[in-house]
């Protein structure tokens, strides 16, 4: 759909640019998985674009890390996340639940990322540069910051084909709330056509509204931590409903985290949906959801401009090194789980 509203809008390219239009749709990087990439973001690209061993070796490594992303996280939370959204909700116990939640949390935003690495280093191993479409969502502090950093290719796509067309923000505060609605409710149908989908758009909106109805200015007055909290609340909310079936069974998914939960811990218990493996991808998976490890790198940097010259060369030889036996590793572990594992939803291509 994005292709076709772009070529539209761009039609006078269609016809000066033929081959160059069939190339853009037939862009395999993006083509499937990965953010939206316009016409207009590449057009120059498709014409002029340098392929260099920096760049190629840069989209290897950002493939590498969008494949550990997917098959090392993503994956192993799916599992329990899976299993416990199966389970009837009058036998779900309220650990239980609050597990599954987070899993499901964790493992849909590895997967969306992790498809857009690994689209982006593609392209970038091809000379291409599209734009990033994740920027660390899950540290906002509020749902309007969250759909900044969130599936950025997206947000924007609506503003400018939507919210804008719409009217957005100029024709009054009551229209505002009403596109912010509408544009919601539109893409909740966007991710599919049930009533889980509608809810979950709707309730983004709701709260992009409340925030701009003073909720926003409130929490601003408040501590970072409990920004965060709430945040993290709500977006686990909107998760139960985008994972859910039906209705009812988000409801009762809801209930059971709330502490309603009316299941035996003797049938479902932590302990059958917890094991090592999981507790090393949630302590990695929540490192990796925040901008520890690019501090990490840029302390690092910092630190190689206070050493003597031969001191950086070694520094710099050493860092080389670990990044390569790191990626190595990461990769191997990704063919690994592909050999050997069973269980490989492709969680993005639903949507």
């Amino acid at each position: 759909m994005s292709y076709i509203i772009d070529l539209y809008r761009g039609r006078t390219e269609v016809q000066k640019n033929p081959f160059r239009v069939a190339l853009y749709i037939t862009l395999f990087p993006q083509l499937i998985a990965g953010p939206i990439v316009r016409y207009q973001d590449i057009a120059r690209q498709l014409a002029y674009r340098t392929v260099n061993r920096a760049g190629f070796a840069e989209g290897v490594r950002r493939f590498i890390l969008g494949l550990g992303k997917k098959m090392l996280l993503a994956n192993v939370m799916a599992v329990p996340a899976d299993r416990i959204f199966a389970i009837p909700t009058h036998q779900l116990t309220t650990p239980v639940a609050w597990l599954g939640a987070i899993c499901y949390a964790m493992q849909i935003y590895f997967d969306f990322s992790g498809y857009s690495d690994m689209a982006i280093g593609l392209g970038r191993m091809f000379g291409f540069r599209f734009l990033e479409n994740f920027n660390y969502p899950y540290v906002s502090r509020t749902v309007t910051e969250f759909w900044r950093r969130w599936h950025i290719s997206l947000s924007s796509w609506y503003r400018d084909y939507l919210y804008i067309p719409l009217g957005g923000n100029r024709r009054g505060t009551l229209r505002t709330y009403l596109n912010l609605v509408t544009v919601f409710f539109l893409c909740g149908l966007w991710h599919g056509a049930s009533w889980t989908f509608v809810v979950w758009g709707l309730f983004h909106g709701l709260f992009l509204v409340l925030e701009r109805l003073g909720l926003g200015r409130f929490l601003a007055s408040r501590r970072p931590a409990i920004q965060h909290v709430y945040f993290l609340l709500v977006l686990l909310v909107s998760w139960v409903f985008f994972r859910c079936e039906t209705l009812s069974q988000a409801v009762g998914m809801l209930a059971a985290i709330a502490g309603f939960a009316h299941g035996s811990r003797l049938e479902h218990h932590l302990s059958l949906y917890i094991d090592a493996e999981l507790v090393i991808a949630l302590v990695v998976g929540a490192i990796a959801a925040t901008p520890a490890l690019p501090y990490f790198v840029r302390t690092l940097r910092h630190k190689r401009k206070t050493l003597q010259l031969a001191s950086r060369h070694e520094f710099d030889t050493l860092s080389a090194m670990g990044e390569a036996v790191a990626l190595m590793l990461v990769f191997l572990a990704s063919l690994s789980w592909m050999a050997t594992g069973t269980y490989n939803p492709f969680l993005y291509f639903r949507f």
